[in-house]
Protein backbone atom coordinates (compact mmCIF):
# COMPACT_ATOMS: atom_id res chain seq x y z
CA UNK A 1 0.00 0.00 0.00
CA UNK A 2 1.62 3.49 -0.96
CA UNK A 3 1.63 6.43 1.71
CA UNK A 4 -0.69 8.42 2.33
CA UNK A 5 1.33 11.97 1.88
CA UNK A 6 0.40 14.48 4.21
CA UNK A 7 0.70 18.75 4.63
CA UNK A 8 1.24 19.84 7.86
CA UNK A 9 -0.19 24.06 7.68
CA UNK A 10 1.47 25.86 10.78
CA UNK A 11 -0.48 29.32 10.60
CA UNK A 12 -3.26 31.43 12.47
CA UNK A 13 -4.23 33.06 9.49
CA UNK A 14 -6.57 35.72 10.32
CA UNK A 15 -8.51 35.60 13.40
CA UNK A 16 -12.04 36.71 12.59
CA UNK A 17 -11.55 36.75 9.40
CA UNK A 18 -12.84 33.11 7.60
CA UNK A 19 -12.94 34.28 3.71
CA UNK A 20 -9.31 35.36 4.45
CA UNK A 21 -8.53 32.50 6.22
CA UNK A 22 -10.59 30.29 3.57
CA UNK A 23 -8.06 32.10 1.36
CA UNK A 24 -5.26 30.78 3.01
CA UNK A 25 -6.20 27.11 3.35
CA UNK A 26 -6.95 27.54 -0.63
CA UNK A 27 -3.23 28.53 -1.30
CA UNK A 28 -1.57 26.05 0.85
CA UNK A 29 -4.33 22.97 -0.50
CA UNK A 30 -2.79 24.30 -4.11
CA UNK A 31 0.78 23.85 -3.02
CA UNK A 32 0.13 20.55 -0.70
CA UNK A 33 -1.11 19.25 -3.21
CA UNK A 34 1.58 20.39 -6.31
CA UNK A 35 3.65 18.40 -4.29
CA UNK A 36 1.60 15.36 -4.17
CA UNK A 37 0.36 15.23 -0.83
CA UNK A 38 -3.62 13.74 -0.58
CA UNK A 39 -4.39 15.29 2.86
CA UNK A 40 -3.92 18.55 4.28
CA UNK A 41 -4.25 19.34 8.02
CA UNK A 42 -4.77 22.90 9.43
CA UNK A 43 -4.49 24.09 12.68
CA UNK A 44 -7.50 24.46 15.58
CA UNK A 45 -9.88 26.69 15.23
CA UNK A 46 -8.69 27.75 11.77
CA UNK A 47 -11.80 28.49 9.93
CA UNK A 48 -12.25 31.17 12.67
CA UNK A 49 -9.28 32.31 14.51
CA UNK A 50 -8.61 30.87 18.07
CA UNK A 51 -8.68 34.28 19.67
CA UNK A 52 -12.01 35.42 19.30
CA UNK A 53 -13.60 36.22 22.31
CA UNK A 54 -17.20 37.06 22.17
CA UNK A 55 -16.99 36.87 18.19
CA UNK A 56 -17.40 32.81 19.06
CA UNK A 57 -21.43 32.92 18.96
CA UNK A 58 -21.46 35.00 15.33
CA UNK A 59 -18.88 33.30 13.82
CA UNK A 60 -20.18 29.46 15.01
CA UNK A 61 -22.20 27.62 11.90
CA UNK A 62 -23.25 23.91 11.88
CA UNK A 63 -21.32 20.95 10.67
CA UNK A 64 -22.43 21.43 7.12
CA UNK A 65 -22.78 25.39 7.08
CA UNK A 66 -21.35 28.06 4.59
CA UNK A 67 -17.45 26.74 6.13
CA UNK A 68 -18.23 23.45 5.23
CA UNK A 69 -19.21 24.01 1.73
CA UNK A 70 -15.88 26.56 1.07
CA UNK A 71 -13.91 24.02 2.13
CA UNK A 72 -15.68 21.28 0.65
CA UNK A 73 -14.75 23.19 -2.66
CA UNK A 74 -11.36 23.55 -2.20
CA UNK A 75 -10.94 19.97 -1.59
CA UNK A 76 -12.18 18.96 -5.10
CA UNK A 77 -10.42 21.87 -7.18
CA UNK A 78 -7.24 20.72 -5.39
CA UNK A 79 -8.23 16.65 -5.31
CA UNK A 80 -7.18 16.24 -1.73
CA UNK A 81 -8.54 15.78 1.75
CA UNK A 82 -9.10 18.94 3.97
CA UNK A 83 -9.21 18.72 7.56
CA UNK A 84 -10.31 22.05 9.19
CA UNK A 85 -11.13 23.41 12.80
CA UNK A 86 -13.91 25.87 13.58
CA UNK A 87 -16.79 26.48 15.78
CA UNK A 88 -19.36 24.42 15.24
CA UNK A 89 -22.99 25.40 15.98
CA UNK A 90 -25.68 22.93 17.20
CA UNK A 91 -28.86 24.54 18.14
CA UNK A 92 -28.15 26.68 21.57
CA UNK A 93 -24.67 24.66 22.14
CA UNK A 94 -21.29 25.73 20.33
CA UNK A 95 -18.46 22.98 20.81
CA UNK A 96 -14.67 23.35 19.54
CA UNK A 97 -14.77 20.83 16.15
CA UNK A 98 -12.49 19.66 13.56
CA UNK A 99 -13.80 18.46 10.19
CA UNK A 100 -12.10 15.71 7.56
CA UNK A 101 -13.76 16.80 3.58
CA UNK A 102 -12.90 14.19 1.37
CA UNK A 103 -10.92 15.02 -2.26
CA UNK A 104 -14.12 14.61 -3.69
CA UNK A 105 -15.93 17.46 -1.01
CA UNK A 106 -17.58 14.67 0.54
CA UNK A 107 -18.12 15.32 4.55
CA UNK A 108 -16.12 12.10 6.55
CA UNK A 109 -16.02 13.02 9.73
CA UNK A 110 -16.47 15.76 12.48
CA UNK A 111 -15.40 15.82 15.91
CA UNK A 112 -15.94 17.63 18.91
CA UNK A 113 -13.25 18.24 21.78
CA UNK A 114 -13.73 16.68 24.50
CA UNK A 115 -11.60 18.37 27.39
CA UNK A 116 -11.74 22.14 26.78
CA UNK A 117 -8.73 23.97 28.37
CA UNK A 118 -8.78 26.62 29.98
CA UNK A 119 -10.88 29.73 31.06
CA UNK A 120 -11.57 30.89 26.78
CA UNK A 121 -12.81 27.56 25.92
CA UNK A 122 -15.02 26.60 28.86
CA UNK A 123 -16.94 29.77 28.51
CA UNK A 124 -17.78 29.27 25.10
CA UNK A 125 -17.59 25.84 24.01
CA UNK A 126 -19.92 22.98 25.01
CA UNK A 127 -17.44 19.55 25.36
CA UNK A 128 -17.91 16.68 23.20
CA UNK A 129 -18.79 13.29 24.17
CA UNK A 130 -17.53 10.74 21.43
CA UNK A 131 -13.87 10.00 22.30
CA UNK A 132 -13.45 7.94 18.57
CA UNK A 133 -14.27 9.76 15.73
CA UNK A 134 -12.63 8.14 12.39
CA UNK A 135 -12.56 7.94 8.81
CA UNK A 136 -11.09 5.76 5.99
CA UNK A 137 -8.41 7.93 2.81
CA UNK A 138 -6.64 5.53 0.95
CA UNK A 139 -6.67 2.83 2.98
CA UNK A 140 -5.49 4.47 5.85
CA UNK A 141 -7.99 4.85 9.15
CA UNK A 142 -7.70 8.48 10.24
CA UNK A 143 -8.86 9.61 13.60
CA UNK A 144 -9.43 12.86 15.20
CA UNK A 145 -8.59 14.83 18.53
CA UNK A 146 -8.12 18.70 19.14
CA UNK A 147 -5.10 19.93 21.52
CA UNK A 148 -5.59 18.85 24.90
CA UNK A 149 -7.28 16.13 24.23
CA UNK A 150 -3.95 14.34 23.29
CA UNK A 151 -2.40 15.03 26.55
CA UNK A 152 -4.57 12.49 28.10
CA UNK A 153 -3.03 9.16 27.33
CA UNK A 154 -6.28 7.29 27.65
CA UNK A 155 -8.09 9.30 24.20
CA UNK A 156 -5.14 8.18 22.27
CA UNK A 157 -5.01 4.78 23.65
CA UNK A 158 -8.93 4.82 22.73
CA UNK A 159 -7.67 5.36 18.78
CA UNK A 160 -4.90 2.56 18.92
CA UNK A 161 -7.37 0.36 20.39
CA UNK A 162 -10.46 1.22 17.83
CA UNK A 163 -7.39 1.10 14.79
CA UNK A 164 -6.76 4.25 13.77
CA UNK A 165 -3.37 4.75 11.57
CA UNK A 166 -3.14 8.11 11.20
CA UNK A 167 -4.39 10.77 14.25
CA UNK A 168 -5.17 13.98 13.29
CA UNK A 169 -4.77 16.83 16.14
CA UNK A 170 -5.03 20.24 15.22
CA UNK A 171 -4.15 22.41 17.72
CA UNK A 172 -3.37 25.63 19.24
CA UNK A 173 -0.83 25.23 21.84
CA UNK A 174 0.82 28.32 23.49
CA UNK A 175 3.45 29.13 25.63
CA UNK A 176 5.46 27.74 27.77
CA UNK A 177 3.54 24.59 27.02
CA UNK A 178 6.05 23.75 24.23
CA UNK A 179 7.13 20.59 25.78
CA UNK A 180 4.00 18.91 24.22
CA UNK A 181 4.86 19.32 20.60
CA UNK A 182 8.48 18.67 21.37
CA UNK A 183 8.17 15.38 23.54
CA UNK A 184 4.84 14.27 24.56
CA UNK A 185 3.36 13.89 21.03
CA UNK A 186 5.93 11.37 19.50
CA UNK A 187 5.64 9.59 22.55
CA UNK A 188 2.09 9.33 22.30
CA UNK A 189 2.75 8.28 18.66
CA UNK A 190 4.68 5.47 20.30
CA UNK A 191 3.09 3.80 23.10
CA UNK A 192 -0.02 3.14 20.72
CA UNK A 193 1.52 2.38 17.75
CA UNK A 194 0.19 5.07 15.33
CA UNK A 195 1.27 8.23 13.46
CA UNK A 196 0.14 11.64 14.97
CA UNK A 197 -0.07 14.49 12.92
CA UNK A 198 -0.06 17.77 15.25
CA UNK A 199 -0.72 21.06 13.94
CA UNK A 200 -0.06 24.01 15.35
CA UNK A 201 -0.76 28.04 15.08
CA UNK A 202 2.16 30.32 15.50
CA UNK A 203 3.11 33.45 16.92
CA UNK A 204 0.96 36.55 18.88
CA UNK A 205 -2.46 36.35 18.87
CA UNK A 206 -4.93 38.25 21.65
CA UNK A 207 -3.55 37.25 24.68
CA UNK A 208 -1.99 34.25 23.85
CA UNK A 209 1.45 33.29 21.62
CA UNK A 210 1.72 30.46 19.95
CA UNK A 211 4.34 28.27 19.72
CA UNK A 212 4.62 26.27 16.19
CA UNK A 213 6.54 23.06 16.46
CA UNK A 214 4.10 21.26 14.05
CA UNK A 215 4.93 17.51 13.39
CA UNK A 216 4.19 14.48 12.32
CA UNK A 217 5.40 11.82 14.88
CA UNK A 218 5.73 7.79 13.53
CA UNK A 219 5.10 4.85 15.51
CA UNK A 220 8.63 4.66 16.41
CA UNK A 221 8.95 7.96 18.29
CA UNK A 222 10.78 9.36 15.61
CA UNK A 223 9.36 13.35 14.52
CA UNK A 224 9.45 12.80 10.50
CA UNK A 225 8.56 16.25 9.66
CA UNK A 226 9.13 19.24 11.70
CA UNK A 227 7.76 22.96 11.51
CA UNK A 228 9.64 25.67 13.14
CA UNK A 229 8.31 28.79 14.94
CA UNK A 230 6.95 30.54 11.73
CA UNK A 231 4.38 30.14 9.21
CA UNK A 232 5.05 27.26 6.90
CA UNK A 233 4.04 24.38 5.05
CA UNK A 234 5.42 21.05 5.99
CA UNK A 235 4.76 17.65 4.47
CA UNK A 236 5.66 13.97 5.70
CA UNK A 237 4.77 10.44 4.64
CA UNK A 238 2.55 7.86 6.48
CA UNK A 239 4.08 4.68 5.36
CA UNK A 240 1.38 1.75 6.35
CA UNK A 241 4.22 -0.73 5.61
CA UNK A 242 6.33 1.15 8.28
CA UNK A 243 3.34 1.12 10.69
CA UNK A 244 2.18 -2.88 10.33
CA UNK A 245 5.80 -3.78 10.95
CA UNK A 246 6.22 -1.56 14.05
CA UNK A 247 2.93 -3.08 15.52
CA UNK A 248 4.05 -6.46 14.88
CA UNK A 249 7.92 -5.66 16.52
CA UNK A 250 6.39 -3.31 19.47
CA UNK A 251 4.84 -5.45 21.97
CA UNK A 252 3.02 -2.23 23.87
CA UNK A 253 -0.83 -3.42 22.54
CA UNK A 254 -0.51 -6.98 22.69
CA UNK A 255 0.92 -7.46 25.93
CA UNK A 256 -1.65 -5.07 27.80
CA UNK A 257 -3.79 -6.28 30.74
CA UNK A 258 -6.90 -4.66 30.65
CA UNK A 259 -7.99 -6.54 33.79
CA UNK A 260 -5.47 -4.55 35.94
CA UNK A 261 -6.66 -1.03 34.65
CA UNK A 262 -10.44 -0.38 36.32
CA UNK A 263 -9.20 1.53 38.53
CA UNK A 264 -8.39 4.17 36.10
CA UNK A 265 -12.18 5.24 34.85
Amino acid sequence: MPSLRTALLQSSGRPGAVPENLKALDEAAARAAGAGARLLVSPELFLTGYAIGDAVPQLAEPADGPGAEAVAEIARRHGLAVLYGYPEREGERIFNASQLIGPDGARLANYRKTHLFGCFEQEWFTPGERTVVQADLDGVRIGLLICYDVEFPENVRAHALAGTDLLLVPTAQMHPFQFVAESVVPVRAFESQMYVAYVNRVGPEGEFEFVGLSCLAGPDGTVRTRAGRSEELVIGEVDPEFLAASREANPYLHDRRPGLYGSLA
